[in-house]
């Protein structure tokens, strides 16, 4: 089980290890929308030309648009890994990262050392890293509470760090409105997680103008492929899309919570994406799923933890119920 503790999406190990089954696998270790968007194959993309830097301003101004934030301070990634790791050149030490949460967060910028959310008090001179919504559990920090934590940072050189991939599925959660130049806060924004188009490789940094202009002399002339830029541009203005979809990712975690509940689990997070469950014997659940051709999230760190993402369908929910039944 270890092997797919490292990441979500590992469907091909998954096969190779527990066979192909008798009905196609259902992969729920990600907590990727499994709705989605669904224009990306009736976009015309001219792949003989180099990306357009309008392009660029215009995708960059509907994001901010739909983050509630300044494009002056909205800098477009090849996804939110490259960018988190990028920051480790622009921030200097000390850095402190919520744990649990992504595996990146303590890889940032060196030295970093792991705490609590509960355990904040007193590291006020260190640079904060933390997710929000939180990865696995679903935890979502109050803005009141993040905007605390970033005022007490206000007289020292630390920032706060706030990795937002889940926020546009729990938009209340979100600090984008607070970006501006003055404030020590650096927000990430990720597109595939809530548009279900992973496989774009499309992010968002959102900063402080001079942190922004660091961004963008690193990423250079052409920083997204025209596919990323045409994809990006045309989902952030379907704003219909968009607000229906946040409905229906809600609907949807609650039938899952049923069922779960139904199959004697406590579902745990606020995240509509994906729902975080607490086994004695996590290893085992993971491997009856997966024979079941269901795969799962399982955490190294607690042998507790199964993360659930959404079943894209109800016949998906129905073999997820099925195989929690089946002793």
């Amino acid at each position: 089980m270890n092997s797919f503790s490292i990441h979500g999406g590992r469907l091909v190990d998954a096969m190779a290890q527990f066979g192909m089954g008798k009905a196609p696998w259902i992969d729920l270790s990600t907590g990727i929308n499994p709705h989605g968007w669904p224009g990306a194959d009736n976009l015309a993309v001219d792949w003989q030309v180099l990306p357009d830097t309008g392009a660029l301003n215009d995708l960059e101004a509907a994001a901010a648009a739909c983050f509630g934030a300044d494009p002056a301070h909205v800098c477009a990634v090849p996804g939110t890994e490259i960018g988190l790791r990028m920051l480790g050149d622009i921030l200097p030490g000390p850095a402190i990262h919520a744990q649990p949460s992504y595996r990146t967060h303590g890889e940032i910028i060196p030295h970093s050392r792991p705490v609590a959310l509960t355990e904040l008090a007193g590291t006020e001179e260190a640079t904060l890293i933390l997710a929000n919504p939180n990865n696995p559990d679903g935890q979502i920090t109050s803005p009141v509470t993040l905007l605390g934590w970033l005022e007490a940072r206000r007289d020292s050189a630390a920032w706060l760090v706030v990795d937002e991939a889940f926020a546009d599925a729990a938009p209340h959660s979100s600090l984008a409105a607070h970006v501006q130049d003055g404030q020590r806060l650096i927000i990430f924004r990720s597109f595939g997680k809530f548009f279900g188009l992973a496989g774009v490789r499309l992010g968002f940094v959102l900063g402080p103008r001079e942190v922004i202009g660091q961004y963008r002399q690193r990423l250079g002339s052409w920083p997204l492929s025209a596919a990323a830029l045409a994809i990006g541009l045309a989902a952030y203005r379907d704003a219909h899309w968009i607000t229906a979809m946040r409905m229906a990712l809600r609907e949807q975690a609650t039938a899952l919570d049923t069922v779960l509940a139904r199959r004697g689990f406590s579902a745990m997070g606020a995240c509509p994406l994906f729902r975080l469950i607490e086994t004695d014997d996590a290893a085992a659940l993971f491997e009856r799923l997966a024979r079941h051709a269901i795969l799962t999230r399982p955490f190294d760190y607690d042998p507790r933890w199964l993360r659930l993402g959404l079943p894209a369908d109800r016949e998906a929910l129905d073999r997820l119920d099925a195989a929690l039944a089946d002793d």
